[in-house]
């Protein structure tokens, strides 16, 4: 199997083709990046700009490059010795235009009797058998439909006609009653949806890909990729979707030839990948919750949370009481149609009315503390959650009971469903619920993280990268992706308020005076992000502001928006803008975080590049990047400047400050390069261990073999990476003083060419120009040799 060593994620859309990608190809190729990673490339939705609505799994996207890009670009990084990694998206296709996806036209058209009837998951015996469609604005807009062109259309919405259902001058209320779907209101969707979809998302149907005419049909390009040498390996988007993520994989595997295959799984802390599952790992989101926590202050914790109590008027949020509401809240709320679908597969032989059925699942889903089971791996996951559901309700305890064994069946549909829903409800309940609302800290509500885990010691991080090593070699780890909430260098700056409580504190209390929001946990989201990802647009910081609250749906939302408070928070935001006081408190607030974010984020880049697993450089994040959630962290990259740096740097050029651009691709140049050329240095994991009086603000690894209690052998034999963490109390302390390491032999910084031991080894004067090193044994330094990649 063909694996990488780096990657690096571009966001392929029609203002940044796949053709566009081959262009870049020779600066990722200098910057040091083993393999391209790509986001969906078949065909979406016309103008979309991430490509998880598939419409067309036969085809690469023409708006995107088409074949021929695909082509141009594999030929591209076949050409520089690269790979290619391609995001596919087997658990939904987009829908929000029927006729631009010719499965879900045929099945509007012609219901059970089309041959993708099975390739979509529709309840056939509710509604009628007619598949529901909630676009109508109300039921009442039945009137507003006209019959144009051979269509049935509502507005710009365009459905087909079944053969024989019209004639010319007939109502067309009456042609869609005798239609295989039913348009209904939007707000009907919650409770009386019938087919399964992406989450919430009404545009993206469930695919059945467990059916295998369906996955040969899905798969048929993507096969091909690999049959013609285009693609190297695939990431999978939501498997937990799935019926069978586990027979999925396997035939994925297979017909890929046994490539390398990624999946998007969210790994909760303790939970493991089942090892039947046939695939190297996870997208990371894993990896980067700790490498986050590293630099967060464990002593900052109590403060914290008083000060979200008095945020709150009282205690601080108790977080497991919060997500078991918040998941109620979706399980009774937006994806109720699929907790009555779950209802509707109990036995009839059970005696359990639909009422109880349905709040007895929604309460076990609530407390179920991971994504999905597989079963039969996870059934003692599903006997706790249903023990916690009948502890938290003892009204439903027999309901539960009664469910448990009918939910351990494997086999059986209710099983196999419950697993599929699940996740949906952790996803929405908490990446995109709780995670607004628990906001005593923003980098500790990151996707794929465990918001009640504070901060992590250096110890506890080199136990996990020990395990990473021997278990996931070949995983990815990442520190920003589509997906992330706030950029890494967002967060690295966030996390510095834990060393920062008391002013922040006063900071927070002086902005709700000079700019009040009636909802004070939100408040301090918003003014962590404005001050984490500062300078920021007018237009940027409203766009999440308005996101953020309507997720967190305290004090407005997306169903329901409240005009009012909405007016509040726009003026606070534009008070930013607009309020000399604000701008000034905020400006000074960033300039205090700024110099300890800067190396934090430096130190937490290194970290992440070095450590075990396969790391992932998302598009543009070798300079600083501080976006906030989607689409803020899909904007425009400016390769070229990129370029213009990279070269500067490769002509001797060294940055006049740790806090430039330029040092950040420094870190990530020589780090990338380093894992490429040279991975012999990257072959075991040991901690290595300072001593003195600041060996605390240090996190030292040694990608070697030897042992963990110093750089000694360990280090001849592998790059070493150093690291400060918690910058400002390291300075507060007097700096690193006489901290020292142990060397058993010469060393070369990869950063500065600086040349260190064998012996004891002051971090200061290793650490004199920038908070990170990258160590290697002198006779392996590779700065001079790598500037030939330019």
């Amino acid at each position: 199997m063909k694996t990488p060593v780096s990657t690096y994620r571009l966001q392929i859309r029609p203002s940044f083709t796949l053709q566009d990608a081959a262009a870049t190809v020779p600066y990722l190729k200098s910057l040091g990046v083993d393999w391209i990673y790509l986001s969906p490339i078949l065909t979406a939705e016309k103008g979309s700009d991430h490509g998880y609505d598939v419409t067309d799994p036969s085809t690469v996207d023409p708006d995107r490059g088409g074949p021929e890009g695909l082509k141009a670009l594999s030929r591209a990084a076949r050409g520089a010795g690269m790979g290619v990694l391609v995001d596919i998206v087997p658990n939904h296709v987009g829908v929000a235009s029927p006729y631009q996806n010719p499965w879900w036209w045929s099945l509007l058209k012609e219901g059970k009797q089309s041959r993708y009837a099975e390739a979509f998951d529709v309840d056939w015996d509710f509604a009628g058998g007619r598949v529901r469609l909630p676009v109508l604005g109300s039921d009442d807009d039945l009137d507003k439909l006209e019959i144009r062109d051979g269509e049935l259309r509502y507005y710009d919405h365009r459905f087909p006609l079944a053969d024989g259902s019209y004639s010319e001058g007939d109502d067309p209320r009456d042609v869609h009653a005798r239609q295989n779907y039913e348009l209904v209101g939007w707000r009907r969707a919650d409770n009386e949806l019938n087919y399964r979809r992406f989450f919430a998302v009404n545009t993206l149907a469930g695919v059945r890909v467990e059916v295998p005419r369906v996955f040969d049909e899905a798969h048929e390009q993507v096969v091909r990729w690999f049959r013609e040498g285009l693609a190297d390996g695939l990431r999978i988007d939501h498997p937990d979707g799935l019926a069978d993520p586990e027979g999925y994989l396997r035939r994925l595997r297979e017909a890929t030839g046994g490539s390398y295959l990624l999946i998007e799984k969210i790994l909760e802390p303790g939970e493991e990948l089942p090892a039947s599952f046939e695939c190297e790992g996870t997208t990371g989101y894993d990896a980067l919750a700790d490498v986050d926590r590293l630099f967060v202050d464990a002593e900052a914790q109590t403060a914290l949370d008083q000060l979200d109590g008095r945020l709150r008027g009282g205690e601080p949020a108790d977080y497991d009481e919060m997500i078991r509401g918040t998941k109620r809240r979706i399980t009774d709320g937006i994806l109720h149609s699929e907790i009555l679908r779950l209802g509707r597969l109990i036995p009839a032989e059970t005696v359990l009315d639909a009422g109880p059925a349905a709040d007895a699942l929604s309460e076990i889903i609530a407390a179920f503390p991971v994504y999905r089971t597989y079963l039969p791996f996870g059934e003692e996951v599903l006997k706790e959650a249903c023990s916690l559901a009948a502890r938290n309700r003892p009204d439903l305890a027999l309901a539960v009971e009664l469910l448990l064994p009918l939910l351990l069946d494997s086999g059986s549909a209710l099983a196999q469903r419950f697993q599929q829903t699940s996740g949906m409800v952790m996803a929405k309940g908490v990446e995109d619920t709780a995670f607004f609302r628990y906001t005593r800290l923003g980098t500790l509500t990151e996707v794929g993280a465990d918001a009640t885990e504070f901060a992590l010691t250096p110890s506890e991080f080199h136990r996990r990268m020990e395990r990473r090593e021997a278990e996931l070699p070949l995983s990815m780890t990442t520190l920003s992706t589509h997906d992330t909430k706030r950029s890494e260098d967002t967060r690295a700056r966030i996390s510095v308020i834990s060393e920062f409580v008391a002013e922040w504190d006063k900071v927070l209390t002086r902005l709700q005076e000079l700019a009040p929001l009636p909802d004070g946990p939100l408040a301090s989201l918003l003014w962590q992000a404005i001050a984490g990802a500062w300078p920021a647009s007018r237009e940027r910081l409203q766009q999440y502001a308005t996101k953020a609250a309507r997720e967190a749906g305290n004090s407005t939302d997306w169903l329901d928006p409240d005009e009012a408070f909405e007016q509040k928070l726009a003026a606070a935001v534009d008070s930013v803008f607009d309020n000399p006081e604000v701008r000034a408190e905020l400006e000074s607030f960033v300039a205090l975080l700024e110099p300890y974010g800067a190396a934090n984020a430096l130190s937490a880049k290194l970290v992440q590049l070095t450590m075990p697993g396969v790391p992932d450089v998302y598009q543009g994040t070798e300079f600083w990047d501080r976006s906030l959630t989607d689409p803020d962290n899909r904007r425009t990259v400016d390769f070229a400047a990129r370029q213009r740096a990279l070269a500067a740097l490769d002509a001797g050029e060294r940055p006049a400050s740790y806090q430039d651009d330029a040092a950040k691709l420094l870190v990530a140049s020589r780090a990338l390069r380093l894992r490429r050329d040279r991975p012999e240095l990257f072959t075991g994991y040991a901690a290595v261990a300072a001593a003195g009086p600041a060996a605390e603000h240090l996190v030292g690894f040694s990608r070697g073999t030897g042992s963990a209690g110093s750089a000694g052998a360990g280090a001849s034999a592998g790059a070493v990476t150093l690291a400060t963490r918690l910058p400002r109390r390291l300075e507060q302390a007097g700096g690193w003083q006489d901290t020292t390491v142990t060397l058993s032999a010469a060393m070369t910084d990869e950063l500065t060419g600086n040349s260190f031991g064998p012996g004891q080894v002051s971090v200061a004067d290793v650490l004199a120009r920038y908070p990170v090193a990258l160590l290697v044994p002198a006779t392996s330094a590779t700065s001079e040799r790598s500037e030939n990649d330019g």
